[in-house]
């Protein structure tokens, strides 16, 4: 056995009314050697294509005519080993942004997405870390709701000094190993200080303490 084959391989399931949609994520993310496509469907299928194959992560379209995307995230949020949940969205879609953060997805990825950040977006989402594109960063920070800097500068004033400068590069979409240098700290450290912010905070995962470290003017806040 190589230790290609050694290494176990990131499951992934494509959830997308368009077949030709489907067609070219999986052959994007099918030629990376740590990817394995498990399958693709539309949203009517996606939680018993869940419970079949068992992907590490899910890519879900948002606008699907037989069952939103919003609906098939809450399902899949709703089984007892949710996976991580990655939204397709593009740029007429952001009224939905909101609500898919709260429900908990992972990751925001439009579908013009560079194949490469394609590649390395699923591997983030798949071990926590999330990804945020900065144009749906801006989106985000159009519909924020009027008491929503207030109650995020609460929530943020409970950080420790080390805590608050990390939720600042968590915020810039750093990943562990970039804060780490940054900070001149090992990674391991670095997910202990964001576990500890992200329970602090209350958020249920990396992209929703992104969300609120940029709604409290904390975005740049890290030393270079």
């Amino acid at each position: 056995m190589t230790p290609a084959e050694a290494t176990p391989r990131l499951r992934v399931l494509i959830v997308d009314d368009e077949a030709l949609i489907r067609s070219g994520l999986a052959m994007i993310l099918g030629s990376a050697p740590d990817i394995t496509v498990v399958a693709t469907c539309g949203g009517a299928e996606a939680v018993s294509a869940v419970r079949e194959t068992r992907p590490h992560v899910v890519l879900l379209d948002v606008r699907m005519p037989d069952v939103d995307g919003l609906t098939v995230l809450r399902r899949l949020r709703q089984l007892s080993r949710p996976p991580q949940v990655a939204i397709l969205t593009t740029f007429d879609t952001d009224e939905y942004l909101g609500e898919a953060l709260r429900l908990g997805a992972a990751g925001f990825l439009l579908k013009d997405t560079d194949p490469d950040v394609l590649v390395r977006s699923v591997r983030a989402v798949a071990t926590g870390a999330g990804c945020l594109s900065s144009s749906v960063v801006r989106r985000l920070q159009q519909h924020r709701p009027p008491a929503a800097a207030t109650q995020a500068a609460k929530a943020v004033s409970e950080l420790t000094p080390r805590e608050r400068e990390v939720l600042a590069y968590v915020g810039e979409g750093l990943s562990n190993a970039e804060i780490g240098a940054r900070m001149h700290i090992g990674v391991a450290t670095v997910k202990d200080y964001v576990k500890a912010v992200v329970s602090k905070l209350g958020v249920a995962n990396r992209i929703q303490a992104a969300v609120l470290a940029d709604r409290v003017g904390l975005v740049g806040e890290g030393r270079p």
